[in-house]
């Protein structure tokens, strides 16, 4: 009996419904799911699950380091903890870059103040001040001043010049942040990647309050829909997500990629909405199912993004584009 398990957190309605919908199709023959139960983890032992969905390892550290031993011992852990613990919004935007996909101009700076046990001798390669002029000449104003890894919209900064930015800057403590041009949008979309070979893409309005967001309709031409699709399978498949949302903004016909580091996307009936709530149930449970029929015990059955591939192979990235 192969064994499916779900880890989440403050999660209500998606967890029961996926594990509901993957018993459904299964009939309890010869995959069963459940919400994933530890009461012990011993090194390089499994607790007996064949495929986890990982909905809260970004919040939770001791559930990250179960899910690399799950992984050691041949679970297929979606997503790749040892890739999204590896992973940030920034080295995301580097690698569209690289692979073809329009992002915003974005830059990394370093925290306004230092980190703990460090001191002036710990930043003898940076360089004092920064070239201000320069990075503001690249990116423009406005811009969005945010972490360069996390989300939820947590110490996000919409800012107009530069006075505006030292403020933000000076309030931002220890954090790692980007400061990333602002994209003027005719339209927008938030889709869901599921299996790096299923998109759903949904109308979404940023500039809404939460509960509206999904709550618009965006009349896009069918090649502009064609190239989000093709963006977000080119984002997920070098990146190596199996479930994930790529958020495009639509500038003058470009599909500008703004957000696709969401490995645990919000996936919650009442804020998606029926209907994309009934697709990703549906999308991540015959998922699961694969690859839990696919799952080889004692095997490496992670998801490894092309980029990975590129560098274990020292093939380019233009490779395996």
């Amino acid at each position: 009996m192969k064994k499916i398990g779900i880890l989440f957190g403050q999660e209500h309605s998606f967890p029961p419904a996926f594990v509901e919908r993957v018993n459904q199709k299964t009939g309890g023959k010869d995959i069963v799911a459940e919400f994933v139960r530890i009461d012990k983890v011993i090194q390089g032992e499994p607790c007996g699950y064949d495929v986890v969905i990982d909905r809260i390892s970004q919040d939770v550290p001791f559930y990250r380091a179960w899910l690399k031993n799950e992984a050691l011992t041949g679970c297929a852990v979606v997503n790749n903890p040892f890739w999204w613990s590896a992973d940030d919004k920034f080295f995301n935007n580097a690698l569209a870059t690289k692979i073809g996909v329009a992002v915003p101009r974005t830059v990394l700076l370093p925290s306004s103040q230092p980190p703990p046990d460090t001191n002036d001798k710990s930043f003898r390669n940076l360089g004092y001040p920064l070239d201000w002029e320069g990075i503001f000449n690249y990116v423009g104003w406005p811009a969005f001043f945010k972490p360069f890894s996390g989300g939820g919209w947590k110490n996000v900064y919409r800012l107009h010049n530069p006075e505006e930015f030292f403020r933000a800057y000076n309030e931002t403590g220890q954090l790692v942040m980007m400061l990333q041009e602002e994209v003027k949008f005719d339209m927008y979309f938030r889709c869901y990647s599921i299996d790096q070979r299923h998109v759903r893409i949904m109308p979404y309005e940023p500039r809404q309050p939460y509960h509206l967001r999904y709550q618009t309709e965006w009349h896009a031409p069918p090649e502009i829909l064609q190239k989000v699709e093709q963006g977000v399978l080119t984002l997920n498949q070098f990146l190596g997500y199996d479930l994930n949302t790529v958020e495009f903004a639509i500038r003058d016909g470009v599909p500008v990629a703004i957000d696709f580091c969401n490995p645990a996307p919000d996936a919650e009936a009442a804020s998606v909405g029926q209907a994309n709530f009934e697709w990703v149930v549906e999308a991540v449970s015959e998922m699961a199912i694969r690859k839990a029929r696919e799952h080889k015990p004692g095997r490496d059955n992670l998801s490894w993004g092309k980029f990975i591939q590129a560098a274990t192979t020292r093939r380019t990235l233009g490779d395996l584009a």
